[in-house]
């Protein structure tokens, strides 16, 4: 399992209702980049060991200095960035910082790609491939029967695990795309789990959606 801890932006453009409303909310509350790694040390001293990377946008990365940002995750414990708005061929510079501090780049490919794209945005993936199933923003439209010739279409141009997101949140979707691809990314349902009642019962609103759509159960987690 990998966690991905969203970092808040003012104008998130790729996320539908339910993560913009979890990034005004963040927002609004002051949550920072900073406040975030402070989040990802927290939960590696209580104990937390699979990994994290870190998900957003460009801009409160440039506003925290991106080499800077790199060398401040891996210390922290994060192990990557999904950038949302940040392509490969533009991201040099933060890519080698990512390199110099040991966690990863993880680049998006969506049905949009031209294909004669494909490698060149695979060949910097380092852990896994970001696929986005459907155009569009997160949380909307169902993951396409489609998915599969996605995938398959990148495993053309490379040996690295894929793993799907947006539209990604019943059960069944989970199974189909588990059945083409090596990971199954599903956020916008989480954070409705995370909403949809107290505080303090957050934690077993998540885990019975995660059992529910893996059919995995973890006692005493």
């Amino acid at each position: 399992d990998v966690i991905e801890l969203g970092v808040p932006f003012t104008d998130p453009l790729a996320d539908g209702a339910t993560i913009q409303r979890a990034n005004e909310v963040a927002v609004a509350a002051g949550v920072t980049f900073a406040d975030c790694l402070g989040m990802v040390r927290e939960a590696r001293a209580q104990g937390l060991s699979a990994p994290l990377v870190l998900m957003g946008y460009d801009n409160p990365l440039l506003a925290y200095g991106e080499e800077r940002a790199a060398a401040d995750a891996a210390d922290a414990g994060a192990d990557g960035f999904i950038v949302v708005d940040l392509p490969p061929d533009e991201a040099g510079a933060f890519r080698k910082a990512c390199a110099a501090n040991g966690v990863s780049f993880v680049p998006l490919i969506a049905p949009t790609t031209a294909e004669s794209r494909m490698g060149e945005v695979a060949s910097v993936a380092d852990s896994f491939i970001y696929c986005v199933s459907v155009t569009g923003t997160t949380g909307g439209a169902a993951v396409p029967s489609e998915v599969g010739e996605l995938v398959a279409t990148i495993r053309q141009h490379t040996d690295v695990p894929i793993a799907v997101g947006f539209g990604v949140s019943t059960k069944e979707q989970v199974a189909r795309v588990g059945r083409v691809a090596e990971g199954v990314i599903v956020g916008s349902a989480i954070i409705a789990a995370i909403e949809g009642g107290s505080v303090e019962g957050c934690v077993d609103r998540v885990r019975a959606y995660v059992e529910r759509v893996t059919g995995r159960s973890r006692e005493g987690a």
